[in-house]
């Protein structure tokens, strides 16, 4: 029997997003799914446009715009399906994409999927915000498989294996609907940014599994609510990145790391000064104040969240580079140009297939 999935957008005044993107994911050929569309208030006619091009869309109609978090939140309140999906309103589809996601649910312990996300405007190409599946590295710096910093991979099915990750793009994040509800759905603390890669680190602390199903292909135009270069995504990476590390990384790294990842912080923002850049500079500092006056809030939840954590050590999906190291002094570019010891040592066991770099 087919899992049954909610499809959640949430869109705020982007109807020209909607009539872009929303056909192909009616489109879906599944045969149990329904899609929401959380309207965060809109004022443009997003909501009369679905109504009369898409009635079999249901819109979930908010008061206000809560934000990606707390949109998301509100409209999985009324989802029916076992797999909850949130899916940007820019994201286009393939028809039978989730057919392929719904095989990595077939292993109960995986509470995540997501799709390869590639670029909707240049579409042999891994797209930023996903790419092929994403991982931290040893400070906690986000990285993907087919994007590390600004460079982004030419997919040529180098990362077309099915793995475990650290973490799933909020783009297409598939969750199982009673873990999602478990965890209280995204921190809306975090209003915008590395929300999922908070939610994705309280569930592989509680030993369930993250994965990227390279065979369901979605496109991603992105960019929509925090565009590349803008000091406000500074701010969030910076600010939400902190707090996710406090909340669930464990003591021994807190105690062995923590104090130099602010130094790498203070790092990036003096780069930044030296390129002129004020503005990232000045967003970082905001980010780090804002960290350090909510610091007691931020301690509590993860004293709570201590109480139901299983997995002690740092989850084997985190990589032993320090990939900013890699990437700026060792000029290592691409995933598969990093010493990949640790991923095929955590992942090849779930993976027989990986006996070393994937064949080409």
């Amino acid at each position: 029997m087919s899992l049954s999935f909610s499809i959640i957008i949430v869109t705020w005044n982007a109807a020209e997003h909607l009539r872009t993107f929303l056909p192909s994911v009616t489109k879906t050929r599944h045969p149990d799914y329904e899609i929401l569309i959380a309207d965060n208030g809109s004022t443009d006619d997003s909501r009369e446009w679905v109504q009369t091009h898409h009635p079999e869309c249901r819109i979930i109609q908010l008061d206000r715009n809560y934000g990606y978090c707390g949109g998301n939140n509100r409209a999985a309140a009324h989802a029916e399906g076992e797999i909850l999906l949130f899916l940007n309103n820019d994201v286009e589809v393939d028809p039978d994409w989730l057919n392929q996601l719904e095989r990595a649910f077939d292993d109960p312990r995986t509470a995540v999927v997501q799709p390869k996300i590639r670029s909707w405007r240049e579409r042999d190409h891994f797209e930023y915000a996903g790419a092929g599946g994403g991982y931290l590295d040893s400070m906690a710096y986000p990285f993907c498989r087919g994007r590390l910093f600004d460079t982004v991979e030419h997919d040529q099915g180098q990362y077309d294996d099915p793995t475990d990750i650290f973490w799933a793009s909020g783009a297409a994040f598939a969750i199982r609907k009673e873990l999602f509800r478990e965890a209280g759905g995204f921190d809306e603390a975090f209003e915008f940014h590395m929300e999922e890669i908070d939610l994705c680190w309280y569930l592989l602390n509680r030993g369930y599994r993250v994965r990227v199903s390279p065979s369901s292909v979605v496109y991603h135009l992105g960019g929509g609510s925090l565009p590349m270069g803008s000091s406000r995504k500074t701010y969030y990476n910076f600010r939400n990145s902190l707090m996710t590390i406090w909340k669930h990384a464990s003591s021994s790294w807190l105690w062995k790391r923590f104090f130099l990842r602010l130094c790498l912080d203070g790092v990036a923002g003096v780069y930044a000064a030296l390129k002129g850049n004020f503005g990232d500079l000045l967003a970082i500092i905001r980010a780090h104040f804002h960290f350090y006056s909510r610091w007691g809030e931020v301690h509590r939840k993860r004293h709570q969240l201590e109480k139901s954590r299983t997995v002690r050590h740092e989850p084997a999906v985190m990589s032993r580079n320090l990939v900013i190291a890699d990437y700026f002094l060792r000029g290592k570019r691409r995933f598969r140009d990093l010493n990949l010891t640790w991923w095929r040592e955590s992942i090849g066991s779930e993976n027989p297939e990986i006996s070393g770099e994937r064949r080409r």
